[in-house]
């Protein structure tokens, strides 16, 4: 008799979706998880790929997720859009919605969302990340960043490391990095000002924001 997969990958129309056991030793998933990569390299080359993991009736501790990041993420072309188990479903979102990815925006790739984007991860040079509405990267942001596709001027972005090579909130462009004055000592955010795009230090971002509540407590 077969032993009933632990990972089971399915493909989906923009990505795949990850499919882990919730019955089993936590080791013994990551095992698997490892061996699943590991045997099909081919399968884990190319294009980037998005990928959802669904953890089941399992509820993992952030250590257990991490380790479990840390192995996906040793395949490049692998973005990871969502980590939940069912009780992360059930919970109701209020307020203040972020979507959270992790991962790696190389040259040539371009990552979409629809909605506000915390990203975890670097966006090299070359690379783009577009949102209907705000982009937070924390990580360097060294490609181009438009938040705001949809007409959103009160959009912003921010990064870790604000080193772009462009900007765009809604139709507005920014102007030349070499114009911008950003000390890259702290993380920066650029908003729209007067039609402008303006960059400032995110300890800021509640007097353009207020409805913002992502830093609260750090």
């Amino acid at each position: 008799m077969t032993a009933k997969p632990l990972v089971t990958i399915k493909g989906m129309k923009d990505g795949l979706v990850f499919l882990l056991d919730d019955q089993c030793e936590f080791t013994d998933l990551l095992q698997e998880l490892r061996d699943k990569l590991d045997h099909t390299p081919h399968f884990f080359d190319g294009p980037l790929v998005y990928v959802d993991v669904k953890l089941g009736a399992r509820t993992a501790a952030d250590e257990q997720k991490t380790e479990m990041l840390n192995i996906l993420r040793q395949r490049g072309n692998l973005l990871i859009r969502s980590l939940e188990s069912d009780a992360d479903v059930k919970k109701e979102a209020q307020g203040y919605r972020v979507h959270t990815m992790t991962g790696m925006v190389r040259s040539g790739q371009v990552l979409r969302h629809d909605g506000h984007l915390l990203f975890l991860g670097d966006v090299n040079p070359g690379g783009m990340i577009i949102s209907s509405g705000d982009i937070f990267v924390f990580g360097a942001l060294r490609g181009t960043a438009h938040a705001g596709v949809d007409g959103e001027a009160g959009a912003v972005i921010a990064a870790s490391l604000f080193a772009p090579t462009q900007l765009r909130i809604a139709d507005v462009i920014s102007r030349p990095p070499d114009e911008w004055g950003v000390s890259q000592a702290h993380m920066e955010f650029a908003y729209i000002q007067d039609g402008m795009m303006q960059i400032d230090k995110i300890s800021q971002l509640h007097r353009v924001r207020k409805d913002i509540t992502l830093f609260k407590g750090v």
